[in-house]
């Protein structure tokens, strides 16, 4: 069985055998954490690299008075943040949303890994991807429609979980609340729920429990204004196709309405 980290990386990078057992070796099997687990927190010594390799983790900053906004989700594959030990503190908290294994690397442990070229490149691939999300998410929260960055999210989690191997089809768990939705999209739960709402009437996305089925990718694609280049997968725009064959949004009962002329709504 191919490690989710070894998945991830191959999704870019072409890699030596040698290097993805290295990869093996230096990993190892890690620590499984139970839901909630604070994996690190923000002002803590930035001494680890934490890679996850099973659940689901999420990154989130405070405000003064206990607001949160979560500002990344980490899957299976994904290290939280490949280089902070060069940083001294922490400037953001990372926790484990679900049950999840994680690994802590040492400085020396990622300083081996970058002596072999073609794992460099695939840790700068890597590190790159995760600032083109981040860039992603700052246009989700500050220009999409509230119904559209929902949307946003559950596509984008599905390829990324695709991508490695834990989604069945066109179906993956999300084991996310309304309430961790809504502090990831920027909205209230009430809003979030409207949205999810919405995407079932209009048969964009099924859901039994924390399973969620998108019956037409094209469609939810399309709806959601979701695009996966900015995931850097080599193979993602083949499984997708093209997201315009997909149904319509008037045939999706969603109406259509100018990319450029949307109203936002109140949040």
């Amino acid at each position: 069985m191919v490690s989710p980290v070894v998945a991830k990386l191959l999704r870019g990078n072409t890699l030596p055998q040698a290097d993805c057992d290295l990869l093996h070796a230096v990993v190892g099997a890690g620590r499984r954490l139970p839901p909630g687990t604070e994996i690190i927190n923000q002002g803590d010594a930035a001494e680890f690299v934490h890679l996850v390799l099973e659940g689901l983790a999420y990154r989130y900053k405070l405000l003064p008075n206990g607001k949160r906004q979560i500002i990344g989700y980490l899957v299976p594959g994904d290290f939280c943040d490949l280089y902070t030990f060069v940083l001294e503190r922490m400037d953001h908290s990372i926790a484990a949303r679900s049950e999840c294994v994680v690994v802590r690397l040492k400085e020396a442990d990622i300083a081996m890994l970058t002596e072999r070229p073609a794992l460099a490149r695939a840790l700068w691939w890597s590190s790159l991807v995760d600032e083109a999300i981040l860039r992603e998410w700052l246009l989700n929260v500050g220009r999409r429609e509230p119904d559209r960055r929902v949307a946003h999210i559950v596509c984008e989690l599905f390829f990324r979980l695709q991508a490695v191997g834990h989604a069945s089809g066109n179906s993956f768990q999300l084991p996310v609340t309304q309430s961790e939705l809504a502090d990831t999209v920027g909205l209230t739960t009430v809003s979030v729920n409207r949205a999810l709402q919405m995407m079932r009437r209009a048969n964009l996305i099924t859901q039994v429990g924390r399973i969620i089925t998108i019956p037409d990718i094209p469609a939810l694609t399309a709806f959601a204004d979701f695009d996966p280049a900015y995931l850097h997968f080599k193979t993602a725009g083949k499984r997708l196709e093209n997201p315009s064959q997909g149904r319509s949004l008037a045939t999706a009962g969603l109406g259509e309405t100018p990319a450029r002329n949307r109203e936002h709504k109140a949040v």
